[in-house]
């Protein structure tokens, strides 16, 4: 894929970009490498003096860098200033919170292990290599970012190729803020460049978010190297609803759920697992909300959805939900491409998917949403949890015991219990299964990428 950003909703190029050559990735690595060495000594306040710079920065120009974001992946322009202002809460958050997450413990009777005094202590591990997708081009960075630097750590960014001003901005962000030159930088590079980067002696570890295939690769390299790695894979997000629960509530989360940024999101919810007591009411509704988004223009500010970001994309989502119709399921709403410019699908609820079909295995990653009829709650979990993928879930239930129930056997890195799946800096984030390993944000994000020392004083 050429570096470039390719204007979704238009399908032209706007810009293109040459990757950087041999001796500017060389650069870039020692300046990194530099910049660890200088901001490994200075302090957390200083740190964090620099980091709410960088959120003052992202605030005061946030309109260019939502019309940016839209521009370049096709997110409708209200959710696009709304990322850039939640990175900017974000940083803010580990500019607060980085010393006492990554604050020394003492053992409290060091005597049992013969010391004076012993505990545990938290250092930066070096440069950090971020392989980032396109589809939150700033707050998928800017999650491992923030608290990566505050940590003590620099970093390297390969993003998608297809936001490389987005890929810019951020090489410039925190220099611009007062960080050491060289403590964030983006490569310019294809997917192919990321061997040769991460076996840079320099490089200490990696964190990847994206496709499966793309974090075994990673996870692979990394291995042979005996280099830390913390992978946020793919997700089919199973969101269940059992004859308790608030429908109409829950009908309007889901719409929100599924179609969110086009679709486009690993957390986003995708399978709906409705009990049969609700089914008919919770589907006619669904359908009902979804039939009525507002697809178009994604800078116009009523759109809620726009073209998927990638030709590509929208032809794989197309050729998901033909097999299933090939195979016996119904497209209640949607199901097709619409007849316009631009990288669309029509918003979908399919009903009847089987085992058999793609969809019911695969990560649907676009505005298509597929509904199970379940007889109760044993059915709606075997269905819930068979996938591969464990990222996140949801579950509608008033029932506290039943909600116990789902918590304690859903096969996800977290569940959300009536409300919507999302990314917050003040909790951990990640998943189990093929859906990744490690975890971002809060205390356990920004400990990753640390080395927890033992310290024994006699």
């Amino acid at each position: 894929m050429a570096i470039a950003t390719i204007n979704p909703f238009t399908g032209r190029t706007e810009q293109e970009f040459e990757p950087h050559d041999e001796a500017e990735i060389e650069r870039r690595i020692a300046a990194a490498d530099a910049a660890f060495r200088t901001l490994r000594t200075t302090t957390f306040a200083q740190r964090a003096d620099w980091m709410r710079t960088a959120a003052d920065l992202l605030e005061e120009e946030v309109e260019t860098l939502g019309r940016l974001i839209t521009v370049e992946m096709g997110r409708p322009v209200a959710g696009a200033r709304a990322e850039v202002l939640k990175c900017a809460k974000g940083l803010r958050y580990y500019a607060e919170h980085a010393e006492e997450f990554l604050a020394p413990e003492q053992l409290a009777d060091p005597s049992v292990v013969g010391a004076a005094a012993a505990g545990t202590r938290y250092a930066p591990l070096g440069v950090v290599l971020a392989v980032m997708p396109w589809n939150y081009p700033l707050w998928q960075v800017l999650r491992f970012a923030g608290p990566a630097l505050m940590a003590g750590n620099a970093g390297l960014l390969k993003h998608a190729s297809n936001v490389p001003q987005a890929a810019l901005y951020l090489h410039t962000l925190f220099t611009r803020a007062g960080f050491p030159e060289g403590a964030f930088s983006t490569l310019l590079i294809p997917a192919a460049g990321v061997e040769r980067v991460l076996r840079d002696p320099r490089v200490k570890a990696a964190t990847l978010t994206g496709s499966e295939p793309a974090g075994r690769s990673l996870a692979a390299i990394a291995g042979s190297e005996v280099k830390h790695v913390v992978l946020e894979l793919g997700g089919s997000d199973p969101f269940v609803v059992m004859p308790s629960a608030d429908v109409g509530r829950a009908v309007a989360v889901a719409v929100t759920a599924r179609n969110q940024n086009n679709g486009q999101s690993c957390i986003a919810a995708k399978r709906f697992i409705v009990h049969t007591d609700v089914y008919d009411e919770f589907v006619r509704l669904f359908a009902e909300r979804v039939a009525a988004l507002r697809v178009g223009d994604p800078l116009d500010e009523v759109t809620e959805v726009g073209p998927l970001a990638t030709e590509s994309g929208r032809d794989e989502l197309e050729s998901q939900v033909a097999d299933a119709v090939a195979k016996g399921a119904t497209a209640r709403i949607g199901g097709f491409v619409p007849d316009r410019d631009g990288w669309f699908y029509a918003p979908t609820v399919l009903e009847g998917v089987t085992a058999e079909m793609r969809l019911h295995l695969e990560e649907a990653f676009g505005p298509v949403a597929t509904v199970y009829r379940v007889a109760d709650r044993d059915e709606a979990l075997r269905i819930a949890n068979g996938t591969t993928f464990g990222l996140s879930s949801a579950v509608w239930t008033t029932d506290e015991a039943e909600q116990e129930w789902f918590i304690d056997n859903l096969d996800a890195g977290a569940v959300f219990v009536n409300g919507m799946t999302a990314s917050y800096p003040e909790l951990p984030f990640g998943g189990v299964k093929d859906s990744g390993l490690g975890r971002e944000l809060a205390a356990a994000g920004i400990r990753e990428f640390c080395n927890l020392k033992t310290v024994w004083r006699g």
